[in-house]
């Protein structure tokens, strides 16, 4: 009963604001003329005050007199004029919007609503949230206020606020993760990615410490030793970024995705690209880079 009160209201109000124009074209003409009028008044009682004052001469104040009388008889002329030619009151336009537009808006929600199809409380969409990932994410974090010791869920959860641009909350999931279910590269690339992205692409002391942690996991991880070479190169050490980029690119396989973008820091640096070609057909610039958007 409610959405109906709140439908009518909307229809209401816009009905409201479509009929408002049709209904001020006469006030319009008319304030119009009474202003016109007023003006003309105005002069007919300056030019009494003149003529009593002497300021000016019997034959110049018939004259002045005469002219503006002129004027005013001319506006209430034109006033009665447009008020003839204004459609009276566009009736038709008016019937239409106010019987056409409630009864076009009911045909149409019979014709492609539902209204015979129930509502679902939220309580029933979260347990069957579909593909929703709204509805996915409302019952993870339902589920994590509840049990907060649940690794699994944090671990399921970080990786959707990250690409939901929610880096705060990606960060603090990463990190419950990381406390509760140990080391992993997967989930320490993840908090690079969001720490990098919190920092608009720098690397900071706190991003350089996580990627030490995956490299003591896994010491060749091509994406750690970029990020670290990319700090030595944000740093200023063009010298050192030179030297580990090209330690990373002759790590790298020569079909490697991330190798064109590998040389290109390599060129950037003062140091002759190796390896593949940077414009090699099929090469991905983008990994394994700054994070995307």
């Amino acid at each position: 009963m409610v959405i109906w009160i709140f439908f009518a209201v909307i229809t209401a109000a816009i009905i409201a604001s479509l009929l408002h124009p049709l209904a001020s074209g006469r006030v319009w003409v008319k304030g119009r003329a009474a202003d016109a009028a007023r003006v003309y008044r105005d002069q007919l009682l300056e030019l009494e005050r003149e003529l009593q004052a002497n300021e000016i001469g019997r034959n110049e104040y018939e004259y002045a007199r005469a002219e503006t009388a002129r004027r005013l008889f001319k506006a209430s002329d034109e006033k009665r004029e447009e008020r003839q030619g204004l459609p009276h009151p566009h009736w038709w336009l008016r019937l239409t919007v106010v019987a056409f537009l409630p009864l076009a808006s009911i045909g149409l929600y019979g014709l492609v609503g539902s209204p015979d199809m129930p509502s679902r409380p939220l309580q029933a969409r979260l347990q069957d949230p579909g593909q929703d990932i709204a509805i996915l994410v409302a019952k993870t974090e339902r589920h994590l206020a509840s049990r907060p010791d649940d690794g699994r869920g944090w671990d399921v959860i970080a990786p959707i606020y990250l690409r939901t641009s929610r880096l705060v909350d990606a960060r603090s999931a990463y990190r419950n993760a990381l406390r509760l279910l140990g080391p992993d590269v997967h989930r320490l690339g993840g908090l690079t990615e969001t720490l990098m992205a919190e920092a608009h692409g720098s690397v900071t002391e706190e991003t350089f410490d996580v990627l030490r942690q995956i490299l003591q996991l896994e010491p060749d991880n091509p994406r750690a030793r970029f990020y670290i070479a990319l700090s030595m190169e944000q740093a200023g050490r063009p010298d050192e970024a030179r030297q580990a980029f090209e330690a990373l690119a002759k790590q790298s396989p020569s079909d490697a995705p991330w190798l064109p973008l590998v040389n290109q820091h390599i060129a950037m640096n003062g140091g002759a690209p190796a390896g593949a070609n940077p414009a090699t057909p099929g090469a991905n610039p983008s990994a394994p880079g700054n994070p995307t958007q």
